[in-house]
């Protein structure tokens, strides 16, 4: 009986296996398209690595990797300016300053692995477990020593798959929600979602809309997005410094690369006041699946046109009357979310720091890296 997977780490896409994208069919997120996004278009700070399970030459798991330097950051966020913030930043730069994730830290859900059906996860996940050591030991001859490792954002079921012999040193944890919004099999167009709105929220969606009088919502094409490029990322770039926390900055050529290998799979709307771009939202079709992207604005035209809640509207919209049954909305800004429909969806992982006495306090220090948010859920339906 095999107990056994091997495993290749590759460091371009073009020496990925070719039936690669067999086993991302479930998920965009580990096609070869996106994967060369990462490749072309990275934050920064950020290095990817693309690694295949074989069993035993036939490819049977597929998972990417992140390194990221925080070091290579000018800031973290400038949104909160607090002591508790202050004693964040120090930790990071100090101790927690090369980071290895498991997963997708630019996006928020499962997009770490997918296995082929009949493989044996708990087999696949071991084998990644012994590959996250073959990097680690990588990124030190190249001075680099990874001190955190973790992997991320799984949900409960998944959990069962992780051999305890692997990560029982690690710390178990649960981070801020994934606020997904799931349609009703009875909402055949946006009409029967507003219809579905308790009065509260019909008069928040009916003022959100009189306030937003005046902008127009336009979708994008890709020599639009290159022409506005500067443009766009002044706008991305003061919403992710103003964020709370941020671990990288998308470069200016992220979102015209995306177009350029996604097509119509990456949705780019651009929102116009007297012909001048104001803000934009994007979305990336995966499957039955819609998931927010990035997006950015003008933070005096937010306040006052309510625009970010026109976005919500509009990505709702849009994926009611297309039949999507789900929309990835992520963990930022959960109450918002809550108003117009996004229900928690409640994601685990694992975290496990080098130094073995900082491990044994990964409890305490998880505290400071993962700030909880207070907020109250909302239920704006009948």
């Amino acid at each position: 009986m095999k107990t056994t997977y091997t495993y290749i780490i590759y460091e371009k896409t073009s020496h990925l296996p070719e039936d690669w994208d067999e086993l991302a069919r479930s998920n965009i997120f580990l096609s070869r398209r996106y994967l060369k996004i990462l490749e072309d278009a990275p934050p920064q700070n950020m290095k990817c690595y693309y690694i295949g399970v074989f069993d035993p030459l036939r490819l049977v798991g597929i998972a990417l990797s992140q390194f990221l330097n925080l070091n290579q950051l000018e800031t973290f966020g400038e949104r909160d300016r607090c002591f508790k913030t202050s004693i964040r930043n120090f930790i990071f730069k100090k101790f927690c300053s090369h980071v290895l994730f498991m997963g997708n830290n630019m996006l928020t859900g499962q997009n770490a692995f997918a296995f082929e059906i009949n493989a044996n996860k708990t087999l696949g996940i071991q084998t990644l477990f012994e590959a996250s050591l073959e990097l680690k030991e990588k990124l030190k001859k190249a001075g680099l020593p990874v001190h955190l490792t973790t992997y991320k954002d799984f949900e409960k079921d998944d959990l069962t798959h992780f051999p305890s012999e692997n990560f029982a040193s690690l710390y178990s944890f649960s981070t801020q929600p994934n606020m997904v919004f799931c349609s009703c099999h009875e909402w055949h167009n946006f009409e029967d979602y507003l219809n579905a709105l308790s009065k509260k929220y019909r008069d928040q969606y009916k003022r959100c809309r009189k306030k937003g009088d005046g902008i127009q919502k336009r979708k994008l094409n890709l020599e639009e997005i290159n022409h506005l490029e500067d443009t766009i990322y002044d706008l991305y770039h003061h919403v992710a410094q103003n964020a709370p926390f941020n671990t990288f900055f998308l470069p200016k050529n992220h979102f015209r690369v995306m177009k350029e290998n996604l097509k119509d799979d990456f949705l780019f709307y651009g929102y116009f006041d007297n012909q001048k771009l104001i803000g934009f939202n994007t979305l990336i079709k995966n499957g039955f699946q819609m998931d927010t992207y990035f997006l950015g604005y003008n933070e005096s035209i937010q306040r006052e046109k309510m625009l970010y809640l026109n976005m919500l509207y509009d990505m709702i919209a849009y994926s009611i009357n297309k039949g999507f049954k789900e929309i990835v909305f992520a963990r930022t800004a959960l109450e918002i979310k809550s108003s117009v429909g996004a229900k928690p969806q409640e994601m685990f992982g694992f975290i496990e720091h080098s130094n073995s006495f900082i491990n044994r306090k990964m409890e305490q220090l998880f505290c400071y890296l993962e700030p909880k948010t207070e907020w109250k859920e909302r239920n704006p339906f009948k």
